[in-house]
């Protein structure tokens, strides 16, 4: 297997991890720039590691993984997602209900419903390790693959956790242009791109 075609490779499976770094920039615009850092670094991470679990445990686990990818994806992003709506939305009718008690607290109300996403929006370690792991599920079976193809799987994981995380770094800059753009709807729409993500997994 060629560099470029490791690149490819690691291209199209960072594609989930994209798209979960864009809604995790829409989702917690609290983050810290280490916090921030930390997302292409641990999805980087990971897609690296994952082909090399799947080379050595070779077809031990490539049924289980061909079985069950799909599920435990859409378990952990969905349950992620949905948490992060619920929360939008929850804060969301507190928010309206206290502006309710007299004049100023609505026109407080109002400047905060109108404000960029509450800076207590802050992405956890053990949120960002399930994402991580999420998005990185398929890249076991690619390992597998790596096996019967006696490919140099150090060299090709490295190639391929330096892809995912240019590629995660490129959607940080993404999410955070575009998220403070979209206020409060960011979180709504972050959550719905990881159910997106983990229906997409589960039926494909």
């Amino acid at each position: 297997m060629s560099v470029t075609e490791i690149v490819l490779l690691g291209l199209a499976l960072s594609m989930d991890a994209f798209a979960v770094t864009i809604s995790n920039t829409f989702m917690y615009q609290g983050n810290s720039k280490a916090r921030n850092v930390a997302m292409p670094l641990a999805f980087g991470l990971f897609q690296g590691l994952m082909p090399c679990v799947g080379y050595f445990l070779g077809r031990l686990v490539s049924d289980v993984i061909s079985q069950y990818a799909g599920i435990i994806t859409f378990a952990i992003l969905g349950f992620i997602g949905a948490k992060m709506i619920w929360d939008a939305f929850h804060e969301e009718g507190e928010v309206h209900s206290s502006s309710s008690e007299n004049d100023s607290a609505l026109n407080r109300s109002a400047d905060t419903a109108n404000a960029p996403i509450s800076k207590g929006q802050i992405l956890t370690l053990p949120v960002l390790i399930l994402q991580a792991i999420a998005t990185s599920i398929d890249a076991l079976a690619v390992g597998v693959s790596f096996a019967a193809l006696s490919v140099n799987v150090v060299f090709a994981a490295a190639l391929i956790a330096l892809t995912t995380a240019l590629t995660c770094g490129i959607a940080l800059i993404i999410g955070r242009r575009f998220g403070n753009a979209l206020g409060e709807r960011a979180i709504i729409i972050g959550g719905i791109v990881l159910i997106a993500i983990g229906i997409k997994s589960l039926l494909f």
